[in-house]
């Protein structure tokens, strides 16, 4: 099982993509690392942090997608781009899993026109972890991918996020819960009750209702949480920057470090036809080797092939 590393993209590529992939390997030797990028760059730099070149692959890129450009131009311009090879790879099968903290957009459009969507996933979704009390991790999706959703929509998220819960993070028969203003069947918004009614009585996941914004971070209320891409995305900075002001302020608490991103390392595409992890574009080393267990991890869970086989 090979994982594809873009070493180009981020704020601090490729000294800190390539630190981070020497952490992983010094720590799991058994992991099988592919690196794109600057060939040259990345030996370089893989030999002043005492790691061994040889362990790893390289695949030498030409052309470099910046954070700012237009992702679907910088996309189809640049195919020698470590982002466009990593796709070609793994839509080919070269690599098992292909993860990036550089553009964002340019790692979607890859998604979307190389390895493509799930057959009857109406759209693919961005699941991030939540810490909560009470000792489980919970899921939330959509945290950015689509802004705007339909019910339905929403209802497939009910199933992947379900199916991520239960492979990648163990739980068993995770609790689904709609996000909303109140737990109360009438509450919401259009989107929200329209979606409500369609998860009530649904023998696909283990719909709990409708839940609030205060029970996201509580295990005993829900375990997957459902909501657009625009909320969630809300919610994700939020939590981010709640996190910050704590480590200003030089608060130290074991549940709130779970709130740092370099923790967590990324974020699966959950919908497509193979393994895609995008990690927060200011990731240093210690968020690239979180990044990098992740992409294992959802690659021993077989996630997307279970996902296939319950959409078939």
């Amino acid at each position: 099982m090979k994982i594809g590393i873009d070493i180009m993209g981020g704020d601090f590529s490729p000294d800190e993509i390539v630190k981070g992939a020497v952490l992983a390997m010094d720590e799991k030797p058994h992991l099988k690392l592919v690196l794109l990028g600057d060939e040259k760059k990345a030996k370089q730099i893989i030999s002043e942090n005492n790691g061994d070149a040889s362990l790893f692959e390289f695949v030498n890129t030409t052309q470099v997608i910046g954070m700012g450009e237009h992702p679907a131009k910088a996309f189809s311009r640049k195919p020698d781009s470590s982002i466009a090879r990593g796709f070609n790879l793994l839509n080919n099968k070269k690599i098992a899993a292909f993860a990036s903290v550089g553009n964002t957009g340019a790692m979607l459009v890859g998604a979307m026109l190389t390895v493509k969507s799930i057959p009857g996933i109406i759209r693919p979704a961005i699941a991030a972890v939540i810490p909560q009390k009470f000792g489980n991790n919970g899921t939330i999706l959509d945290v950015g991918l689509n802004p705007d959703c339909k019910p339905d929509v929403l209802y497939q998220y009910g199933i992947i996020g379900s199916i991520y819960s239960h492979e990648v993070l163990g739980i068993k028969n995770p609790k689904v819960g709609l996000l909303n203003i109140g737990s109360e069947a009438e509450k919401g918004n259009l989107l929200a009750k329209a979606a409500f009614e369609a998860m009530r009585g649904t023998k696909d996941f283990n719909f709990i209702g409708n839940i609030e914004p205060a029970d996201t971070f509580l295990s005993n209320k829900v375990d997957v949480v459902i909501c657009d891409g625009f909320t969630g995305n809300v919610i994700l900075k939020q939590m981010e920057a709640f996190y910050w002001i704590l480590r200003e302020q030089n608060y130290q608490n074991d549940f709130f470090e779970k709130l740092n991103y370099e923790n967590v390392g990324g974020t699966p595409i959950l919908g497509v036809n193979s393994n895609v992890l995008i990690g927060h574009g200011a990731s240093k080393a210690k968020a690239v080797k979180a990044m990098i267990y992740q992409s294992e991890n959802i690659c021993n869970a077989k996630l997307s092939q279970k996902i296939k086989d319950f959409f078939k």
